[in-house]
């Protein structure tokens, strides 16, 4: 039985998937859009990278490692540091001339950080409503022994939590994360570890932020070993009992003409419902496309961080904003370029015109009426029944008394003869079935 309550489900897994005909679960694609920010400061460069972006009510924020790397050398040309860049909607970033670290003989700059831990220093905003105002904004980054734990009280001025690492198992030598998991009520880590020589993920909890449980690695139940670079993991604002990941999967076998390093690299997609148990998708979510230098080493790198944007056109929905690292070791400066998708489109149930039925699970659920995010072609539809957990169809909620659905909605109720109340049924067990034709449906939910 799937307790739905009022929560928002989404089709990125067949968790709530009894059987499909003529219906597929198909992986999205985001958009490419502007050029978000270029690393051309000279404590910036080319490899800078391990960027961290979210909302922070009216403000975005934005961290990432400022580096760079001379091809021809072989080597770095200034020490790591740690940068800022804010925003008022998402799209357009500045650096604030913050005058905190001393550069070159300098303090107008954006550098936030340049201690321990600025290879991969990840910063959040902490939800834990315990947290104090001196530690409302933490991070960690890897130093000498394992993973470090920082504190600020304004995002800003940083300062170690405490001398010794927090966590010790794993390599650590990429981006790891944590966050405050509001679903469950304690923090989450995810890190950098080797599994038999393959780059992968390990992961742990603690409820006050510096003592951990021992570290134990994902598991991708039969999906085969590959090398995850990164993991930028979040628990997904519009479902937050749902874990969205979104890796930097490196092949580094594979070598570009144009440059002499090894390694090519996109970017795949990933879900979990309890942050140990993940389906990963084997094809990309994000291709490196026709641009050259997105096929050298260690490109196509997802930030950490998922944000709500406002659309391109006024009369379109808010969208998601995803943004991904390009020019990475490819001349004189990196860049991070902004992606979108649909609201909830990381995976839909897809028919063709042919049409296709799915049916749920028996489920409950709380509320009102049944609210679907979907988009059709102009020929295309959607349609719902509520059946008992046997299959028979409940009086008053058949396939042809359901309003025919069509168009392009995130949020639309659905009616079965002119009404949309399915609250008589309300905690009780039913399942759903939806017949589709030239349709996605994205995710669903029962609101009050």
């Amino acid at each position: 039985m799937r307790e739905l309550g009022s929560r928002r489900e989404l089709f990125v897994d067949d968790w709530l998937i009894d059987r499909m005909d003529g219906v597929e679960l198909r992986l999205g694609a985001p958009t490419p859009r502007e050029v978000a920010i270029v690393f051309d400061a000279p404590w910036e460069g080319n490899v800078s990278a391990y960027v961290t972006v979210f909302r922070d009510v009216d403000l975005f924020r934005m961290y990432y490692r400022g580096a760079n790397y001379d091809v021809a050398t072989e080597t770095t040309t200034h020490a790591e540091v740690v940068c800022y860049a804010e925003s008022d909607d998402g799209v357009t970033w500045r650096k604030p001339e913050l005058g905190l670290v001393e550069f070159d003989g300098s303090r107008a700059n954006n550098i936030v950080w340049d201690g321990i831990g600025a290879h991969n220093f990840a910063p959040f905003r902490d939800a834990n409503p315990a947290a104090s105002a001196e530690a409302r904004y933490k991070a960690v980054a890897s130093g000498e022994g394992g993973l470090y734990a920082f504190r600020s009280p304004d995002g800003l001025r940083w300062e170690l939590m405490q001398e010794a690492p927090i966590i010790t198992e794993g390599a650590f030598d990429s981006q790891n994360l944590a966050f405050w998991d509001s679903e469950r009520g304690r923090y989450v880590d995810f890190h950098r570890g080797f599994r038999d020589g393959v780059r992968d993920i390990m992961t742990t909890t603690s409820s006050d932020f510096l003592q951990w449980r021992e570290p134990v690695w994902l598991d991708w139940d039969e999906t085969p070993p590959e090398h995850l670079y990164t993991n930028a993991i979040v628990a997904y604002p519009r479902a937050p009992h749902l874990f969205l990941g979104f890796p930097k999967r490196y092949v580094p076998d594979r070598t570009a003409v144009e440059h002499p390093y090894p390694g090519v690299s996109d970017g795949v997609f990933m879900s979990s419902r309890d942050g140990a148990r993940w389906n990963r998708w084997r094809e990309a979510f994000l291709r490196p496309g026709p641009m050259p230098e997105r096929w050298v080493n260690r490109n196509n790198m997802t930030a950490w961080g998922i944000v709500t944007t406002a659309p391109g056109h006024p009369s379109l929905p808010d969208e998601l904003s995803i943004y991904v690292s390009e020019g990475y070791y490819a001349g004189d400066e990196g860049r991070l370029r902004r992606h979108t998708l649909r609201q909830d489109g990381f995976v839909s149930a897809h028919a063709d015109a042919r049409g296709g039925e799915l049916v749920t699970r028996p489920l409950t659920f709380e509320g009102t009426t049944l609210r679907l995010n979907y988009a059709t072609s102009a020929a295309g539809s959607v349609r719902a029944e509520v059946q008992d957990v046997a299959g028979a169809v409940i009086a008053g909620f058949a396939l042809d008394e359901c309003a025919e659905i069509y168009g392009d909605h995130l949020d639309r109720s659905v009616e079965w003869a002119g009404e949309v109340s399915v609250g008589s049924l309300s905690g009780q067990a039913v399942r759903l079935r939806f017949r589709m034709e030239d349709a996605d449906l994205y995710a669903v939910r029962f609101a009050h």
